[in-house]
């Protein structure tokens, strides 16, 4: 063995130590020159970390500069941050505190956190929408729709008032939609009242999945993730708190046919521009349904959400955790 010398030594601590760096996928395309301003000329997709079956539900938690979200089928909860270089688990079982099997897709989807700082889960295998407490155990916030069993809720935003939207499609069901354990005819759309009740909102989706307010909460967005209608719809929410008529703000079929992936998660940065996932990577849409960009993944991409300072906008895309820079900031920030 060769033994280093004093001054080897002193040369070798005066070297900064390079770290290596994160890997570089994917790519933007600029459909619109809007992108510009919410996009830089040189912004890249960088991966994070990876290693899970299907992440989802990216939710950034200021208190503690972390980043969590849901591996659904592993039924956990992961946390990663900038400080702790690599992943571990936050939470597990996350979402099916029964016997995982036959449940492809038992733990949790969608995450949030409340004006409290506690966090919501939409949890599939225990069929419901339930609370983190500060004590770490958990509350049930919506599991039943006039007595009957919810499907799987799936994805959820939380309105200024504390009222919290959700979507509720089959996709945690062991058959989905074809499973006998179903109680509810349709795939709705609910609002969980700040008294606790719960509203159905919407039954016209065949598959409601990813569900966005606009920053003056006067919009509603659902990212309906089926074959023959991947559509983001909007609603307008009228002052009685109900819907008005349903319309198609982005037709994805023609995407679909060129990219893997659906319409799933979606976020509204400060101006009101959809940052939604979608066929290749993450759509980002104006609010009277333009195509500004696309951020491809190269992934079948599930959510997104903004953290840091606001302005990164993080990805689960499949076995991926990614980030790219913005311009712009979550509303909200």
């Amino acid at each position: 063995m060769k033994h280093l010398t004093l001054a080897t030594c002193s040369l070798l601590l005066a070297v900064p130590l390079v770290l290596a760096e994160r890997p570089i996928i994917g790519s933007v395309v600029r459909h619109d020159p809007v992108l510009d301003k919410l996009l830089a000329k040189d912004a890249k997709i960088e991966m994070l970390t990876s290693g899970f079956v299907w992440s989802e539900g990216p939710v950034w938690d200021k208190e503690n500069s972390r980043l969590l979200w849901s591996d659904v089928p592993a039924n956990a909860i992961y946390q990663w941050s900038e400080k702790n270089e690599g992943h571990s688990v936050f939470m597990s079982p996350s979402g099916y505190t029964g016997i995982t099997g036959g449940y492809p897709e038992p733990g949790s989807n969608g995450l949030a956190f409340d004006a409290m700082g506690r966090l919501v889960s939409c949890e599939h295998g225990d069929r419901r929408v339930a609370m983190l407490t500060p004590g770490g155990g958990k509350v049930t916030l919506a599991s039943h729709y006039h007595g009957k069993r919810l499907n799987s809720p799936n994805d959820l935003a939380i309105h200024s008032s504390g009222a919290i939207y959700f979507t509720d499609p089959p996709y945690g069901l062991p058959k989905r939609e074809k499973d006998s354990k179903r109680e509810l005819d349709w795939f709705g759309v609910y609002r969980i009242e700040t008294d606790g009740a719960v509203t159905l909102m919407s039954k016209e989706c065949d598959r409601p999945n990813g569900i966005a307010l606009s920053p003056d909460e006067k919009t509603l967005y659902v990212a309906q993730s089926h074959g023959p209608q991947p559509h983001i719809f909007a609603w307008d929410l009228k002052d009685d708190g109900s819907l008005g008529p349903r319309r198609t703000l982005f037709d994805c079929s023609v995407l679909s046919k060129k990219y893997p992936g659906a319409p799933d998660g979606m976020k509204v940065d400060k101006d009101g521009i959809i940052w939604t996932t979608g066929p290749g990577g993450v759509l980002i849409i104006s609010p009277e349904g333009k195509l500004l960009g696309h951020i491809l993944t190269g992934q079948h991409t599930a959510n997104c959400n903004w953290g840091d300072d606001g302005s990164t906008l993080y990805m689960t895309a499949d076995f991926y955790i990614c980030r790219i820079k913005t311009l712009t900031k979550g509303a909200g920030w």
